[in-house]
């Protein structure tokens, strides 16, 4: 694990699912941002679903108390056609929820379409893209397995939109457009971070 010399703000990405539940930490201390951890909780699929939630609680739970992150910013349901396995993932996300909850953090969500767009600079970004680009912003070479790679793009999305100022008692309503909004002042900075 990495440390980030000075006083540092962590935030914690979770992209909740009934198999996998990513998860992300990124520090930003100066205006840089950097991966202190990332990973995912993958209960057995054989388990009943109440057995898996249980499983995530603990391990969010553990991760959450073990960092003490300022934030936890957690994807918004998306809308699909599969009403069963919607609610199997607010199922999840309740548990997330309550999870950070528990552990005293701030709780921010936000929607798919603005997390691609606040990372890849397109709201229907592929997951590729994604990874690609948080990978880049993180300046990390190594592998990122794909929950936790969306999970740190919910992280940055909560990170760019704590940089410009669109943070309220319901973020994830905010139209703001992500990074688009950085002056140029702004983006010299990220990129001079690294």
């Amino acid at each position: 694990m990495k440390i980030i010399p000075g006083p540092a703000t962590l935030i914690l990405g979770v992209d909740p699912g009934s198999r996998h539940t990513g998860y992300g930490l990124v520090g930003s201390a100066g205006g840089r941002l950097e991966m202190l951890a990332q990973g995912r909780f993958s209960p057995p699929a054989a388990w009943p679903l109440p057995r898996r939630l249980a499983h995530i609680h603990q391990g969010l739970s553990e991760l959450l108390s073990g960092h003490r992150p300022a934030a936890v910013a957690v994807e918004d349901i998306f809308h699909g056609p599969n009403i069963r396995s919607a609610l199997k993932l607010g199922h999840v996300r309740g548990v997330v929820l309550l999870a950070a909850a528990q552990a005293g953090a701030e709780v921010y969500e936000y929607a798919p379409r603005l997390v691609k767009s606040s990372v890849a600079g397109y709201g229907q970004a592929e997951k590729s893209q994604v990874a690609r680009m948080v990978a880049e912003l993180l300046n990390f070479r190594g592998d990122l397995a794909e929950d936790a790679a969306d999970a740190l793009a919910v992280a940055l999305c909560h990170a760019g939109q704590s940089r410009l100022g669109g943070l309220g008692s319901a973020p994830r309503n905010s139209r703001r457009g992500g990074w688009r909004g950085l002056t140029e002042a702004d983006l010299a900075a990220l990129v001079n971070s690294k």
